[in-house]
């Protein structure tokens, strides 16, 4: 999956000796990754040898081993062929224990202080991942990393300002007073990023109580009023995912005028009710009518243009947007193009709740391009290779034949993979769920290009198809809804079997006003448009009925956002369910739906 926690170290300089200091480093570690990856197993073996989930598997054995001065061969198979694959059902017993507040070394020899919280968006649930100092140190090591390479291509300026789009949520504390939360919270709480803020406090426009409000509402005004307020300074906007970054210019063509008013008056709009959120902004703005006025005449031009190119000319001297567009991000590639204009698109990198996978060390391809050098230091890596049962029709994912698991330094270009994982924070061989391919090679460690989820999303019988299946299908629908000037501003999707046949929902959220008989050919398209081979069968054979399309009223999806924030997610974490079975926010889109149509039959 893509990565739970935001940018938020940057470079000042092309010839900064730091940034030369870390390439230097990573080129290193990935010229002898292999080696690099042995003595990381051994590092965390030697760290959590004692703990009781290993001893489980080792028994007796454990004390007559050396794993200081084991062979490194020897050492790869012993534990790949003691440790079986797991799954997070099987460590979750471990981790709720921890959670219920177990002190002994069940995991990790580390105290675990801190759970994380997944965003639940993905697989439907929210999950604890143990978080320790080792997860925090990885975070703020990749982002100086990325931060290194991205300073060789789009070098930025001594004291200018980031235009950074995250957002915190609240903290609780589980039956055993563990902190938990999301894995951006954490980050934003921990002393690595208190020390950064320090460091680099005159490159950031909004302060620690911006942050950490907790109401991702209110944050993002504050975010975009003092994103204005520095706008020549501003050098780059970045947050998270794309979608939060489409989020916010969205609701910034609603508040424009009163953010306008605001520069000019000194002020703060009576939307911001929260006492320390309001001080910490007040004390940095002060009136300025000529910027509110210079901001105006571009919003009224911006209005005539339907907002393209807002982001490069509302900030002049930005050199790019940076944020998560893989995965169930490219959806929202091309509405962040049309804000951004000109602007490059870069990237950022490639991890998860559970760790940090690898760094994009192109930033100057596009994001449909991009890849991730995977950073050996980090965990130790497996990766099972993944064959198709048949090469004469498409089969998903989940009718991939599995072979038994490789180490890093074995994968094959162009070869199809699942990620297990190995980590410092308590998981061993751990499968992450996520399939990638492996498109290049930097120095010696694979460069992954993601590819989907492992999890099949929709299935009605013998169909199965994943988020990119779908994401491929909802592309060839809006083709024909784009040619209608009509824009998709999101949407998801619900295999219903409450009802003989089943048949599968899609459900839309359009901008622009568009013919039914054109919504029925875009319905008929995507139909017609999955090739899973079970569900050509079954719409032939009519085991699953014609799919249906509904289409949503405006801000339908964002009171789905809503919900989830309600219930403990992050702004800065949070992806739209493509695939959904959850009451509350079928409820909620079914509430919504102003429009139903129907593909023709099949064949």
């Amino acid at each position: 999956m893509e990565p739970a926690v935001p940018v938020s170290y940057y470079s000042k300089s092309n010839g900064n000796h730091e940034h030369d200091d870390i390439i230097d480093w990573f080129e290193n570690a990935c010229e002898n990754a292999g080696h690099v990856q042995t003595q990381t197993l051994r590092q965390i073996l030697q760290l959590n040898y004692g703990v009781e989930y290993l001893k489980k598997w080792f028994g007796e054995q454990r004390d007559n081993l050396n794993i200081q001065n084991m062979d490194a061969c020897a050492l790869e198979s012993l534990f790949t062929s003691t440790v079986p694959l797991a799954s997070h059902a099987d460590l979750d017993p471990y981790i709720q224990r921890i959670a219920d507040g177990d002190k002994a070394p069940l995991l990790t020899q580390q105290p675990i202080t801190t759970l994380s919280l997944s965003s639940g968006t993905t697989d439907g649930r929210q999950k604890y991942v143990p978080f320790t100092g080792h997860s925090a140190q990885t975070t703020l090591q990749i982002f100086r990393l990325a931060a290194a390479y991205r300073s060789r291509v789009y070098p930025i300026r001594e004291g200018g300002r980031i235009l950074e789009l995250i957002y915190s949520s609240k903290q609780f504390k589980t039956k055993g007073g563990l902190a938990t939360g999301t894995a951006t919270t954490h980050y934003f709480a921990s002393q690595e990023f208190k020390i950064k803020q320090e460091k680099t406090k005159s490159f950031t426009c909004s302060p620690e109580e911006v942050i950490s409000s907790g109401d991702y509402k209110q944050s993002n005004y504050c975010h975009l009023l003092l994103g204005l307020f520095f706008s020549n300074q501003v050098e780059f906007i970045t947050s998270t995912f794309a979608y939060s970054i489409v989020q916010a210019f969205s609701t910034f063509e609603e508040q424009w005028q009163e953010l306008c008013n605001d520069i000019r008056e000194g002020t703060l709009s009576p939307r911001i009710n929260i006492p320390e959120m309001r001080e910490a902004v007040l004390e940095i703005i002060s009136p300025n009518p000529s910027l509110a006025s210079k901001i105006e005449g571009c919003c009224q031009e911006l209005q005539n243009l339907d907002w393209c190119g807002l982001i490069s000319r509302l900030w002049p001297n930005a050199k790019y947007v940076y944020s998560i567009m893989t995965g169930s991000m490219q959806h929202y590639l091309k509405k962040l193009r049309h804000y951004a204009g000109e602007l490059p698109l870069v990237s950022a990198d490639y991890g998860s709740t559970e760790s940090w996978i690898g760094v994009n060390v192109d930033p100057h391809l596009p994001p449909e391009n991009v890849t991730f050098a995977v950073v050996p230091t980090f965990s130790y890596y497996e990766f099972i290779p993944l064959y198709r049962q048949k090469e004469d029709y498409h089969s998903a994912i989940d009718d991939f034949i599995e072979d038994k698991p490789v180490p890093l330094s074995h994968v094959k270009l162009g070869q199809q993979y699942e990620i297990v994982l190995t980590t410092f924070t308590g998981l061993y061989r751990y499968r992450l769920g996520d399939v990638v391919e492996v498109a290049g090679f930097h120095k010696g460690t694979p460069k992954l290009n993601f590819v989907c989820r492992r999890k099949l999303i929709l299935t009605v019988n013998i169909d199965k198809n994943t988020e990119k299946d779908l994401q491929l299908v909802v592309e060839r629908g809006s083709q024909l809804l784009s040619k209608a000037g009509v824009e998709l501003v999101d949407f998801t999707s619900h295999a219903d079997i409450a009802n003989q046949p089943g048949h599968y929902i899609i459900y839309w959220e359009i901008k622009g006003e568009v013919e039914e008989q054109v919504l029925s050919e875009c319905c008929r398209e995507m139909d017609a448009s999955f090739v899973d081979h079970g569900y050509v069968v079954s719409r032939k054979t009519n085991s699953i009925g014609p799919l249906e399309l509904c289409i949503v009223e405006t801000g339908t999806f964002t009171k789905i956002l809503d919900y989830f924030i309600g219930n403990g997610a992050a702004m800065s974490q949070f992806k739209t369910p493509r695939c959904t079975s959850n009451q509350v926010i079928l409820r909620i889109l079914n509430v919504c739906t102003i429009k139903r149509v129907y593909s023709i039959a099949y064949g």
